[in-house]
């Protein structure tokens, strides 16, 4: 009885904070990965060796991503962008797909920018001071009162640390609502050189914004618990790194084998002190970091496929967006196979540090 006690002491829903509702934007510009490639072939295949070049084509062949949305109004915006009018184009669309987000996620049950108490805003892919939270603030005629946090720098895995601050906030909150958005333009880091990061970065990553609505409510999927796991050691592995003041891209192609022990290491610490196992989740939601990757995880973790259809969608309709792209997950998830009271959901990212992030949450 003892141990029975303890599990439900762990796992109730009872006075958790709940996720009441996932929206996502993105661009409306759409390329395909033939369109994509084509572009880079055109326009920079005299900077590649016959070697990088014939991966190129080996890469964007691949049916594992179909569409992706970018920032822009065509392809060629990006040939010899200035970096001022690239944090202009940051600084844009940011805060219009998140805006987009933030308004159909509160709409969705009933709520207006009025009712929110806090807003938490991640992304890695662009800097401004004051951050994006402000331009939100101001574009959606927020309280000059609301609280706001701007953070930077976790990559690919910020929207569970994000989620982690978010659910600080409603616990320190009477009956807040705190808004937790995710947004990267990610092709306002485009560089391309002989350079197989690059050409990796260059096939798998797009633009988008996603926003998690957060209340003392009931209603909702509740969350349980987190845990997060760093090893700086493999820092260089997946990283942005400064060349001429510019962002490049940096990703080893050991990355999978990374991701896949990191991810399984967090998913234990997070399910193992709560007496749960893999078998007893119903839900798995994951940051979809490529095809090599989410295999990775998939046998680290001894998952069917069937738990992985979401996040192999999401990666098909619109590649890799970086930290928005688990709550796009998340959605289709809701969307499609639906998440019934009582169901067990883990949800994953991981990125640069290296880094990975684990949320427990039940559905109440």
């Amino acid at each position: 009885m003892a141990n029975d006690d303890k599990r439900l002491s762990f796992n109730s829903t009872e006075g958790k904070a709940c996720i009441a509702s996932v929206a996502v934007a993105t661009p409306p510009y759409k390329v395909n990965q033939a369109q994509a490639e084509d572009f880079l072939a055109r326009y920079y295949s005299d900077k590649l060796s016959k070697k990088n070049l014939a991966i190129l084509r080996k890469i964007f062949a691949h049916p594992a991503i179909l569409h992706r949305h970018l920032a822009l109004d065509d392809l060629n915006d990006l040939i010899n962008e200035h970096p001022d009018n690239r944090i202009a184009r940051f600084t844009h669309w940011a805060v219009d797909l998140s805006s987009q987000a933030i308004l159909k996620a509160l709409q969705s049950i009933g709520l207006t920018p009025d009712d929110v108490s806090g807003l938490v805003v991640n992304t890695c892919t662009g800097y401004i001071c004051p951050g994006i939270s402000t331009y939100l603030i101001e574009r959606l005629n927020m309280s000059d009162k609301t609280r706001a946090h701007d953070l930077v720098g976790s990559g690919c895995g910020g929207g569970i640390p994000n989620l982690q601050i978010s659910e600080d906030m409603v616990k320190s909150s009477d009956d807040g609502v705190i808004v937790s958005v995710s947004v990267e333009i990610c092709s306002a880091t485009f560089q391309m050189s002989d350079d197989l990061s690059l050409i990796i970065s260059n096939a798998i990553f797009a633009d988008g914004a996603s926003a998690a609505v957060l209340w003392r409510r009931s209603e909702g999927l509740a969350l349980i618990a987190s845990t997060s796991y760093y090893e700086p050691k493999s820092r260089d592995d997946i990283r942005y790194i400064y060349k001429n003041g510019q962002l490049h891209n940096q990703l080893s192609v050991c990355l999978p084998e990374l991701a896949g022990k990191a991810v399984a290491r967090v998913v234990t610490d997070l399910l193992k002190p709560r007496e749960l196992a893999p078998k007893d989740i119903q839900h798995w939601i994951f940051h979809p970091g490529g095809e090599k990757v989410i295999n990775a995880i998939r046998d680290e973790i001894g998952l069917s496929e069937g738990h992985l259809q979401a996040t192999r969608d999401v990666l098909s309709r619109y590649g890799n967006m970086s930290s928005p792209t688990v709550f796009f997950v998340l959605r289709e998830i809701l969307n499609k196979s639906g998440i019934h009271p009582g169901d067990w959901c883990v949800m994953v990212a991981f990125g640069a540090g290296l880094c990975a992030h684990a949320f427990l949450l039940r559905a109440s």
